[in-house]
């Protein structure tokens, strides 16, 4: 699968986080950070976060090739 499922842990390591730090963002939506809810349990796509850092991500429209 090219966009797997990543637990919090996983996703929170990817992020450079603490997975606490995920869980209270998707409580109190601080961040719009897509997750998939599967029954209990809490996933998210590689590609949701990739793209959550490219909306954080600052100065871009200014780096030239």
């Amino acid at each position: 699968n090219n966009d797997p499922l990543l637990d919090p842990q996983q996703a929170a390591s990817y992020l450079g986080l603490a997975a606490q730090t995920l869980a209270v963002w998707r409580t109190t939506r601080r961040y719009p950070l897509a997750f998939v809810k599967v029954g209990s349990r809490v996933y998210y796509r590689r590609s949701a976060l990739e793209q959550f850092l490219e909306s954080r991500t600052k100065g871009s429209e200014e780096v030239q090739a």
